[in-house]
C-alpha cells in the first residue's frame, strides 16, 4: 500500500499515456469507417436509379398559342358606343337626326330611284344626189346621247361614201342593193370593229351609258339626270359621280376621293 501512494500518479499517468495511445491507434480506422460510410452514401444519392419524367402535357400551351395565331374579330364601330358616342346633327330644315349607325346621312342614306340606259342612235336618213345612177352619198344620223357637253348629244347629220372612214365612229362598207336606191347599209364601228346593218326603217342603237335619278330623304332632295361627272351635295359635303351602271351609282367624296355605291331600290 506504501508504493501504491507513493506511485499513484506515475500509474495514472501510466493508464493516460495507454489509453491516448489507443485512442491515436484508433484514429485511422474510424478515419476509414468514416470514408466508407461517405462513399456509401455517395453512392446511394449519384448512382441510384433515374425514373424518366413523365410525358409532358402542352394542350394548355397549344390552345393558347391557336387561340394567338386566330385574327381577333372585334367590332368596335357603329352601332357600338363604347369608342362612337352618339351623335346628332341638324337638318337644313331644323330636324335633328340621330347618327346612331353612321348611315343616316351622306351617300349611306341616299337612294337610286330610276337608271335610264343612254344610246348612241345611227340611222339611215336619205341618199344623196344622184349623178348616172351612182349617189353622191347617203346621209347618217348620229345621236350620242352619253356625250359630255349637252351640244354634242343633239342629232347631227354627215354623208358618207363607200369606204369612207367618219370621225373614228364608223367606215361604210357595204351597200346592199341598187346603190340609187340600197335596201340597207352596212357599217364598220370604229371603237369595236363590229359590223351592223342599217336600214330606213330600222336604226343602229347601242348603249353607250346610263343616267340616274337619286333621292336623299334626310333632306327631302332629288338630284333627277345625273351624269357621270356631275356633283351633287349631301349633307354640307360636295360627291362627284364617277360611274353609273344599270342598278348602281357610284360617287366620289370631292376632297377625300373616298368611294361610296348608291345602290338601285324599289319605291315601296
Amino acid at each position: 500500500m506504501d508504493w501504491l501512494k507513493k506511485h499513484y500518479e506515475k500509474l495514472i499517468l501510466a493508464i493516460v499515456l495507454v489509453v491516448a495511445a489507443i485512442a491515436v491507434a484508433a484514429v485511422p480506422v474510424l478515419i476509414s469507417q468514416t470514408r466508407a460510410q461517405l462513399e456509401e452514401q455517395r453512392n446511394n444519392i449519384v448512382r441510384r436509379p433515374i425514373r424518366p419524367l413523365p410525358p409532358l402535357d402542352l394542350s394548355p400551351m397549344e390552345a393558347v398559342a391557336q387561340r394567338l395565331e386566330t385574327p381577333l374579330h372585334a367590332d368596335f364601330g357603329r352601332p357600338h358606343y363604347l369608342f362612337n358616342p352618339v351623335q346628332w346633327q341638324r337638318a337644313a330644315d331644323g330636324r335633328l337626326i340621330k347618327l346612331a349607325r353612321g348611315t343616316e346621312i351622306g351617300p349611306e342614306a341616299a337612294v337610286v330611284t330610276e337608271i335610264r340606259p343612254l344610246h348612241l342612235i345611227l340611222t339611215f336618213d336619205s341618199i344623196g344626189p344622184v349623178l348616172d345612177g351612182q349617189p353622191s352619198g347617203y346621209l347618217i344620223g348620229i345621236e350620242n346621247e352619253a356625250a359630255a357637253r349637252p351640244a354634242d348629244r343633239r342629232k347631227r347629220q354627215t354623208f358618207v361614201r363607200l369606204n369612207e372612214k367618219k370621225e373614228d365612229l364608223f367606215t361604210l362598207r357595204e351597200v346592199q342593193g341598187p346603190p340609187a336606191d340600197p335596201e340597207a347599209l352596212i357599217l364598220e364601228l370604229g371603237d369595236t370593229g363590229e359590223r351592223v346593218t342599217l336600214t330606213r326603217e330600222k336604226p343602229f342603237r347601242r348603249v353607250e351609258g346610263y343616267i340616274a335619278d337619286v333621292r336623299y330623304d334626310p333632306e327631302k332632295r332629288t338630284f333627277n339626270n345625273l351624269r357621270v361627272g356631275d356633283r351633287m351635295t349631301l349633307a354640307g359635303e360636295e360627291y362627284i359621280v364617277v360611274a353609273i351602271t344599270q342598278n348602281e351609282v357610284v360617287v366620289s367624296h370631292r376632297l377625300t376621293g373616298k368611294k361610296y355605291t348608291i345602290r338601285m331600290r324599289s319605291e315601296g
